[in-house]
């Protein structure tokens, strides 16, 4: 039977790579709102990214449900980083009879960092096709992700320990 992979984390955690590196162990579509919006919009949304941020969410999961139907797995690279949004996904798949697991993507306030200075020298040096992170949205964003509990997580990754 397909599912559905949630793929959680910060931004910068390492979900990306995660997602990429699961595809095909687990024949799976990766279905990302970062890629998605980037390649759309550039990084030019301003005032409407939330807004066109919720869209594509629905979009995407619209999609991930119609794929799921092939008999084909989904990856949902979307980060997951508040309790309600989960929940709330993991319900509705759920009374669509579609499966679902949790991976959370759990890195050290170390590696954190170290990914974050990494990725914005490359977004800077044109390298990655990506979100840049100044250090207002580095506290804005580290103070939304609600970490999920235990009892949440179907699979634990903690990327600094597989290299």
């Amino acid at each position: 039977m397909a599912k559905v992979i949630l793929v959680c984390g910060k931004i910068c955690s390492g979900k990306s790579t995660y997602a990429k590196r699961i595809q095909w162990e687990r024949r799976a579509v990766v279905l990302s709102c970062d890629e998605l919006m980037l390649d759309l919009f550039d990084d030019s949304l301003g005032e409407k990214h939330d807004e066109i941020l919720q869209r594509t969410k629905v979009y995407l999961y619209r999609l991930a449900e119609q794929i799921i139907r092939t008999g084909s797995n989904v990856i949902l690279d979307f980060g997951f980083w508040s309790r309600a949004e989960r929940q709330s996904l993991k319900a509705r798949l759920l009374q669509k009879d579609i499966s679902c697991e949790l991976h959370y993507v759990k890195v050290s306030r170390q590696t954190w960092q170290e990914y974050l200075k990494k990725r914005n020298e490359n977004v800077r040096k044109g390298l990655e096709k990506a979100y840049y992170v100044d250090e207002n949205m580095k506290r804005l964003f580290g103070e939304q992700f609600e970490e999920p509990d235990s009892d949440e997580v179907d699979v634990l990754v903690e990327p600094e320990e597989e290299e």
